[in-house]
């Protein structure tokens, strides 16, 4: 064990804060393009399953970040876990509920004022399962490597999640010493 935390190497660090500025940068950039830009109507579906892309890109770029923090110190169990793990419980009821509102307005009126909204959604349930349950994203020659040769694995915040269970789970005190001679 190391008395001191390990030095964050300065390519994983650069890394992990684009990956959490980029997912803040997308929220206004994905707002301008969807309804600027392209000028999609402002309904309540589109704004419902728009809504939804936010939450799960400002829970990603909270988990980057805290991916930093805790990278400094690999012993430390990842900062704001019960968040996260509070947001893995959570973001099914919301997606849910979501998934009715827009899949809703789709039946009853379908058309540009819904279906984008719909597929808001639908890429909230997957950036959900990317980010809490499987990787889904692969965007590096390594990772395509490994995607190939084993196929999908478990997110990193899944395995983080799990491994602060597991932490969590051991006992807080020394064991009990039997009395010396």
């Amino acid at each position: 064990m190391l008395d001191r935390p390990v030095p964050l190497p300065q390519q994983v660090g650069r890394r992990l804060r684009s990956l959490a500025t980029l997912e803040l940068v997308n929220i206004p950039l994905q707002a301008g393009i969807w309804f600027g830009w392209v000028g999609l109507p402002v309904t309540v579906p589109n704004l419902v399953g728009f809504g939804l892309v936010v939450l799960l890109l400002v829970q990603g770029s909270g988990y980057w970040t805290a991916k930093t923090y805790q990278l400094r110190d690999p012993a430390a169990i990842l900062p704001a876990e019960r968040v996260f793990r509070a947001a893995r419980a959570a973001n099914p009821v919301l997606l849910t509920v979501g998934l009715a509102i827009t899949g809703y307005a789709v039946l009853t009126a379908p058309g540009s004022g819904a279906w984008p909204g719909l597929a808001f959604t639908i890429f909230a349930v997957l950036e959900h399962v990317n980010y809490f349950h499987v990787q889904l994203m692969y965007d590096t020659p390594a990772d395509l490597r490994r995607l190939r040769s084993v196929g999908l694995r478990r997110s990193h915040l899944a395995r983080d999640l799990r491994r602060a269970a597991a932490l969590s789970a051991r006992p807080r005190h020394p064991p009990h010493q039997p009395p010396g001679p």
